[in-house]
């Protein structure tokens, strides 16, 4: 009886041991060949016309007997990769030389789940979002709000956190029209001028997930980076966009993001300014090379209080033939002038800011951080937050050093 029960133990466990493996083996067993999908590597979204509202077709509803969102139509467009035709390298000629790598599409929808639901209609292979890299909103769009294509954005498991949203100045669709001379892909072209301005210390890095999580904070509001093209085969980083709550109200230009980020403490610099150099005529042009900025916040006469301090370390780019840059006097002369134009500077951004109740810098977020019983009895909410914010006072000290100022010969 024990050498039984001894054998059919045995007979289980090889059993088992042959089976196993098979857990492991039917990682393909969905399968999907890439040839076989629609692989979307940018959307835009711009607002429909009155005369595109017919064209729509009712695939997400039956004329009157399903409602339609209160919300206007919208124009989503997609550039959809063409199989076989992306190139991997510099392509100068040959076969295929001619063909698009990307197609095309637009169509109208309610809502952006609607309008996809068009799409697909449209495309015979299953759309995939798993390659999204950059969503295009009209700045029409944007001061409407973007939480209802949030929604669907954020619930879609194909869309990837590191994507970006940008908004652009006009006609979104535009931008995944043009065909910069360096890219024949034009959103791939898009991302990495924006993921490049982010190393090169020109925005701060803000993709679709940190864009989603700062908008759930309770003390601070979100931004995203603003385009516009140039002539028919180029755009350019126009300004950062700023929000309250999910609708665009305004923007700052180029030169004030590098304020920006050197209030946030972003330390690599990108920026250049033309410096006075006291006592001549002349202007050297000084560019940032590093950052660095501490934050505290403090509460007096029962209103908060922040206290910024930012270091810059520049290199004198070009300088004025009757500027002396071997003398150490006259560049830390520039550098306390640099200084004295980043305080100025950025004292006016912020206050252009608190007007606008558009806490970008999440000054808020430090309050509830480091003051956490003002926060609890005081503010609450993102609401009480802005009429607090924009009363807020500060302090902006700044100490610049130039580190190089170049060579030339004599």
């Amino acid at each position: 009886m024990v050498v039984s029960k001894h054998r059919w133990m045995t007979w289980i466990k090889a059993l088992l041991i042959v089976l196993a493996p098979g857990l492991f083996l039917t990682g393909c067993w969905d399968s999907d060949d890439i040839e076989h999908r629609a692989v979307v590597l940018g959307i835009s979204i711009d607002k429909a016309n009155d005369s595109e509202e017919e064209e729509h077709e009712q695939i997400t509803g039956l004329g009157n007997q399903f409602p339609k969102p209160k919300e206007g139509l919208i124009k989503l467009s997609a550039q959809i990769a063409v199989p076989g035709r992306i190139p991997l390298g510099p392509q100068t000629g040959g076969a295929g030389a001619d063909q698009e790598p990307t197609w095309f599409v637009s169509v109208v929808g309610h809502t952006i789940d609607d309008a996809i639901a068009v799409l697909q209609q449209e495309i015979a292979d299953r759309l995939f979002f798993g390659h999204l890299r950059v969503i295009v909103i009209s700045e029409e769009v944007a001061k409407d709000g973007v939480t209802r294509f949030n929604d669907y954005l954020r619930r879609n498991p194909e869309i990837r956190r590191t994507a970006w949203m940008v908004v652009s100045k006009g006609e979104a669709m535009h931008f995944l029209k043009v065909i910069p001379k360096l890219e024949r892909v034009p959103t791939l072209y898009l991302s990495a001028m924006v993921e490049n301005a982010v190393g090169l210390g020109k925005f701060p890095e803000d993709f679709i997930g940190l864009f989603w999580t700062k908008q759930q904070s309770k003390g601070q509001d979100t931004f995203l980076p603003y385009l516009e093209t140039k002539k028919e085969e180029n755009y350019q980083i126009a300004g950062l966009s700023y929000f309250q709550d999910d609708k665009m109200i305004g923007t700052i230009k180029p030169v004030e993001i590098g304020l920006f980020m050197a209030v946030m403490g972003v330390k690599k610099g990108g920026y250049e300014v033309f410096v006075d150099v006291p006592g001549t005529d002349s202007k050297v042009i000084v560019r940032a090379d590093r950052r660095m900025s501490s934050i505290k916040t403090t509460i007096r006469n029962g209103k908060p209080h922040v206290f910024i301090k930012i270091h810059y370390e520049g290199l004198i780019d070009e300088g004025g033939n009757d500027v002396n840059l071997d003398n150490p006097d006259i560049v830390n002369i520039i550098a306390d002038e640099a200084s004295r134009g980043v305080v100025e500077g950025t004292t006016n951004l912020i206050k252009k800011l608190q007007a606008k109740e558009s806490d970008i810098f999440g000054f808020g977020e430090y309050v509830r951080a480091k003051q956490p019983d003002y926060w609890n009895s005081q503010i609450q909410t993102k609401e009480k937050w802005r009429e607090v914010y924009k009363d807020m006072t500060f302090e902006i000290q700044c100490k610049s050093k130039i580190r190089r100022v170049g060579t030339k010969a004599k």
